[in-house]
C-alpha cells in the first residue's frame, strides 16, 4: 500500500504565502508523476500543477508566476509554495501520484486525503 499525506494548509490573508508538502509513503518502487489539485465544494476537482520524475513543471493559467513546484527524490516529497495568494484559491488541496509499487511493480494513481487552504480578503 501506498500512502500520500499532505501537510502545510491554513488560513492566510490575500497577498500572504502557505507552503503545502506532500509526503509519499508505502511500499514504493518509483515514483513517476505528481500533481496538486484543488476543489472546492459544488465544483470539479481541477488541476493545479504538475511536475514529473525528472522535474518538469506544469502549471494552470490561473496560478502561473505565483505557484511553484517542486519535488525530493529522496524523501519522495513534493512541495507547492504558494505566493500572492488570493480568495478564489480557497479550497481543499489534494496531492497525487503515479507510483509504480513493490514488489508486483504495477503502477497505480493515489490520492492524499486534502488540506484546507483559505484565503481571506
Amino acid at each position: 500500500q501506498v500512502q500520500l499525506v499532505e501537510s502545510g494548509g491554513g488560513l492566510v490573508q490575500a497577498g500572504g504565502s502557505l507552503r503545502l508538502s506532500c509526503a509519499a509513503s508505502g511500499s514504493i518502487f518509483s515514483i513517476n508523476a505528481m500533481g496538486w489539485y484543488r476543489q472546492t465544494p459544488g465544483k470539479q476537482r481541477e488541476l493545479v500543477a504538475t511536475i514529473t520524475g525528472g522535474g518538469s513543471t506544469n502549471y494552470a493559467d490561473s496560478v502561473k508566476g505565483r505557484f511553484t513546484m517542486s519535488r525530493d527524490n529522496a524523501k519522495n516529497t513534493v512541495y507547492l509554495q504558494m505566493n500572492s495568494l488570493k480568495p478564489e484559491d480557497t479550497a481543499v488541496y489534494y496531492c497525487s501520484a503515479t507510483v509504480r509499487s513493490a514488489p508486483t511493480f504495477r503502477s497505480s494513481d493515489y490520492w492524499g486525503q486534502g488540506t484546507q487552504v483559505t484565503v481571506s480578503s
